[in-house]
């Protein structure tokens, strides 16, 4: 097997957060990305679910509810306000 040589860019706190974790798992930093490249092409993608952070349904509605000031609740005077509000 033909070795090559790879330049990456990252910022100095990634890096160092990145080596502390694979230190501790037993690996450099050149065998984890080894690890990461090896499970793209297993995967023939990246070996993880990349998603948008968005709201379900339910908070979408309740998001606008809010923005709206419509179908909220509270505030409550008290814990036991908010409880019984809760368990209602």
């Amino acid at each position: 097997m033909n070795d090559t040589s790879m330049t990456i860019r990252t910022n100095k706190e990634t890096k160092q957060q990145a080596q502390m974790i694979f230190s501790e798992l037993g690996m450099d930093m050149s065998t984890a990305v080894n690890v990461f490249l090896r499970q793209a092409i297993i995967h023939r993608g990246f070996p993880f679910e990349l998603t948008l952070e968005s709201p379900n349904a339910t908070t979408k509605k309740a998001m606008i509810n809010a923005e709206n000031g419509t179908d909220t609740y509270g505030p409550f005077d008290s814990v036991d306000a908010l409880m019984e509000a809760l368990n209602a």
